[in-house]
């Protein structure tokens, strides 16, 4: 992005400057992974005018206009901008606001005070004030506000900055200046029907490294940390955007951030608000993407994004090692439903003890020790407590997901088994002296993290929605813990699942008719 401006004198202590601002553009996406005129106008007597040639823009500093996917953007100056000039005596002086000599905000002229009239000046455009003597900084926010789609003119109160070295040019001075801050321009899309019934309402960006901040802006325009680095940077969008659009629309969505330069690897979580389709009314929560981007200086990187959600399937629900699931043959979405979708405590003589232990249809499988049926290729009960214990289990308050028609959110990361150190199948995390496939034992694991594994470490873990379980006919939980099965049992009526909620993990004895979801552990 460049700011090119010229500078022209009208008294010796008065000159006169104009800009054309261009922003370049890359591209990334998240689903895989761009006239300078002179124009006089009436500055205060014994000041110096800066004219700046630009376009459109708001009322709090430059304003980034007229983006289109992956074609740049012009830069506005905003009706409070101002500048600061380094004068003959060394010391930064600031401007006042600026003004334009027509409605076209494209040129605006700053008036500053002070003596101008070596071959060159220094100029900055900061949102910080410079101290005297001190070295100029900006401040990239770790809060930013957008207030409407596809408008980025808070891109100044959030941390645009640039540099320039203003040339004497006969009565004139001419400078470009180049702005060293980095811009996201997010677009989402999505077909999913959840998704486009909810609203964008904030985007949450996390690096693992500084993304935001107070930073020095070095004489070459290098930014350097100086205070209150912070690794994420969340825009919001006050009553929230449209997400309705199934191929890209900036118009509905797109979605700007100021970052610091640097090649950084992104967790982007776009949380979006649903009025309709939790069943205990207006949920908020996050789909979360990944990407990995090389953000420079002066360039704005489009990020798409394909927002969809992991669909669960209701008819996953089954008695320990039964052949069918738990509600066969009346499943939710069967042509004779009987199975509940909402959480209740309402018992149903469907879930009927008799039968036991003949394994046939939907009844659980008594008296075996190792499954050979549904919950064969589950971890043994072994390998659940090294999972539970030694996982380092992550409780995701936010992540949304769906499952037989109703949206939900929450779930536990756990480590898959390769990062798991000792992690055996024929022993537990206790030693070889300790194995739990033969049931009536159990362990529990209350030191839970709260929130995401790291950008750099979440490729190491696995997700579990907090899916519930079915018990003497009634729904249980879901959205607010867990039950899986293990593929061990005690030879009698206690197989060993593995149960989670946000206070802890434990792997413990059920009976072989409870309704626990299957799952295949990474």
């Amino acid at each position: 992005m460049k700011n090119k401006t010229a500078i022209s004198s009208m008294v010796q202590t008065a000159c006169y400057a104009f800009a054309a601002v261009l922003l370049t553009a890359s591209c990334a996406n998240d689903d895989t992974t761009q006239n300078e005129k002179e124009q006089k106008t009436e500055v205060p007597a014994g000041t110096t005018a800066f004219n700046g040639f630009s376009q459109q823009g708001s009322a709090t500093r430059t304003a980034i206009v007229n983006h289109t996917k992956g074609a740049g953007a012009s830069v506005n100056w905003s009706n409070t901008d101002k500048i600061w000039v380094k004068d003959n005596a060394g010391t930064w002086n600031q401007s006042n606001a600026v003004t334009f000599a027509t409605s076209n905000k494209a040129q605006g002229t700053f008036a500053l005070n002070g003596t101008y009239s070596q071959a060159t000046h220094d100029v900055v455009y900061t949102n910080k004030a410079i101290a005297a003597g001190a070295q100029p900084q900006v401040e990239i926010k770790s809060a930013q506000t957008q207030s409407a789609p596809n408008n980025f003119d808070h891109a100044g109160e959030s941390g645009d900055c640039g540099i320039a070295s203003a040339a004497k040019n006969g009565n004139d001075y001419t400078f470009t200046l180049n702005h060293k801050a980095a811009y996201l321009c997010l677009i989402p899309r999505s077909s999913n029907p959840y998704v486009n019934r909810s609203k964008l309402i904030k985007v949450e960006i996390t690096a693992e490294d500084d993304i935001a901040g107070t930073y020095t802006i070095g004489a070459n325009g290098a930014l350097t940390l100086a205070s209150g680095g912070s690794k994420t940077i969340t825009v919001t969008t006050g009553s929230g955007f449209a997400i309705d659009n199934s191929s890209d629309d900036m118009s509905k969505n797109a979605t700007y951030a100021v970052v610091a330069p640097g090649n950084h690897k992104f967790r982007i979580r776009y949380w979006l608000k649903n009025t309709t389709d939790n069943p205990d009314g207006p949920i908020e929560g996050t789909v979360t993407r990944y990407v990995d981007i090389n953000c420079v200086a002066g360039i704005m990187t489009d990020v798409t994004a394909n927002l969809t959600l992991n669909n669960y399937d209701g008819r996953n629900y089954y008695q320990w090692d039964a052949q069918e699931n738990y509600w066969f043959g009346h499943e939710w979405d069967s042509a004779d439903p009987w199975q509940p979708t909402l959480n209740t405590h309402s018992y149903s003589t469907y879930d009927s003890q008799g039968n036991a232990g003949s394994g046939i249809g939907h009844y659980g499988h008594y008296g075996v020790s190792d499954a050979v049926q549904s919950c064969v290729g589950l971890p043994n009960a072994n390998e659940m407590t090294w999972y539970g214990m030694k996982g380092n289990p992550h409780w995701d308050e936010d992540e949304l997901w769906t499952i037989m028609g109703h949206l939900y959110k929450g779930g536990m990361w756990i480590l898959k088994k390769t990062y798991i150190s000792g992690y055996t199948t024929e022993y537990s995390y206790e030693g070889p002296s300790s194995d739990f496939r033969r049931g009536n034992v159990g362990c529990e694991n209350t030191n839970i993290v709260s929130g995401l594994p790291t950008v750099i470490d979440i490729n190491k873990y696995f997700y579990l929605p907090a899916i519930g379980w079915y018990m003497s006919g009634g729904l249980y939980a879901v959205g607010k813990g867990g039950r899986y099965w293990s593929s061990s049992s005690d030879g009698a009526a206690h197989p060993e699942y593995l149960s989670f909620d946000k206070n802890g993990v434990s792997i413990w004895f059920g009976h072989f008719n409870y309704g626990l979801y299957k799952y295949v552990f990474e």
